[in-house]
């Protein structure tokens, strides 16, 4: 049960949110939620990725309360069914077909965060059947555990086709806070085909992540990095780290204090210092770009308590707080949306500007959080069209040793 250690010791303290409800967030009531999410789900929009939206139909009407549990039983009855159907298909790509929809309609029962006893049950789910998805995989995925205290990280590792030299260039990929190494991974199977390999691990706090997020929780990271420098097919000269919202937070912190290590680094939606002031972590605790329960899914990913605690916290995990602003870096990828509402403009732009290091950026005017437009900009394209293209030629740019 290692894996799930630090899952498990978490539910029970965010089950019940301990503050006052006159001082929480506002929030979307269920009848809110089942309407966006289908509208989501109907033009492809996060965090609905890849769900039909007829899937999502059924899943909604069967949900009828904001009981955690509730959701996760409505969309794990749906996902049920595709599993069933891929364990009792003969035919390979009908079986991995249904694989897929099944852990992407188990990864939204848990969404944003397992913080129920069925939210935890459809996590697991969501697991078991997106491995069962990869078996199909070629090249293969590797299940990577790696020792760190008295715990373990679990990534998923993947390298281009044997047919490209060895080394290969490399990505660390880092989720975000309702994201998860499985999203990731599914993201970046597209890299293969450019000669590129990866390793995709959970953010503190989230999915099979060993730590709770905290100010040094990047620790685990660096004994990543420790773990990458021992595999052969990697050439440690080329390795960037690419972190999405929170996970961006990780790829900047690594940037400062990784330099020597890290060829370059992506960073999309960083939070960096305003973010963790109370001000505006109480205003993005209550934006309707969020889906919904950001403040359920805060809590669990710092394993705190209440709002009183996370807003306590929230400022000790500033970059510009911790000193590492305008030290050297790596170079830096600064991806985002000037309309976010999760991340303010203020934190890339801090980023930007506070060392001598190479920095680029890719701004939509009008994008939201991760640099997103449901029309023109949803989150493949973006990492098609803008992310993978810099980390090609970032990449090709350094030499192996």
């Amino acid at each position: 049960m290692r894996g799930w250690s630090s899952c498990l010791a978490a539910t029970a303290a965010c089950l019940a949110l301990n503050t006052p409800a006159s001082t929480q967030p506002a929030d979307r009531t269920i009848e809110e939620i089942k309407s966006e999410t289908l509208a989501r789900a109907q033009t492809g929009a996060y965090p609905t990725l890849g769900i039909d939206p007829a899937d999502a139909r059924e899943a909604l009407a069967l949900i009828n309360t904001r009981d955690a549990d509730d959701w996760a039983a409505g969309w794990s009855t749906v996902g049920d069914r595709y599993l069933a159907k891929a364990k009792a298909a003969s035919d390979p790509k009908e079986a991995d077909a249904n694989y897929l929809r099944a852990w992407r309609l188990y990864y939204f029962a848990q969404w944003p965060a397992p913080t129920s006893a069925g939210k935890l049950a459809a996590y697991r789910k969501a697991t078991d059947a997106y491995l069962l998805h990869a078996k199909s995989f070629e090249p293969p995925l590797e299940i990577v555990r790696i020792p760190f205290e008295d715990s373990e990280i679990v990534g998923y590792l993947r390298l281009p086709p044997a047919s490209v030299a060895r080394p290969v260039p490399f990505v660390l990929a880092i989720s975000g806070l309702d994201s998860r190494k499985e999203t990731v991974a599914e993201t970046y199977a597209a890299a293969l085909a450019n000669g590129i390999g990866f390793i995709a691990v959970d953010s503190p706090g989230t999915g099979q992540a060993p730590v709770k997020a905290s100010e040094t929780a990047d620790k685990m990271y660096s004994r990543v990095l420790d773990y990458l420098g021992t595999r052969p097919e990697i050439d440690k000269s080329r390795i960037i780290v690419h972190g999405q919202s929170f996970g961006a937070y990780w790829a900047a912190k690594l940037a400062h204090t990784e330099s020597a290590r890290l060829a370059g680094a992506v960073v999309q939606s960083p939070p960096v210092h305003e973010t963790f002031q109370n001000a505006f972590y109480r205003k993005r605790l209550a934006t309707p770009e969020y889906l919904f329960d950001m403040l359920p899914a805060s809590l669990f990913v710092y394993g705190l308590a209440s709002l009183d605690d996370l807003l306590a916290f929230a400022p000790k995990m500033s970059l510009q707080t911790q000193g590492l602003l305008g030290k050297p870096t790596a170079p830096i990828f600064v991806v985002g949306g000037a309309r976010d509402t999760q991340v303010p403009i203020a934190d890339l732009d801090l980023l930007m500007n506070s060392g001598e290091e190479p920095r680029e950026a890719w701004i939509n005017p009008v994008g939201g959080h991760m640099g997103r437009t449901a029309s023109d900009w949803p989150d493949p394209v973006i990492f098609r069209q803008v992310i993978l293209p810099w980390e090609i030629r970032h990449l090709s740019q350094k030499n192996a040793p």
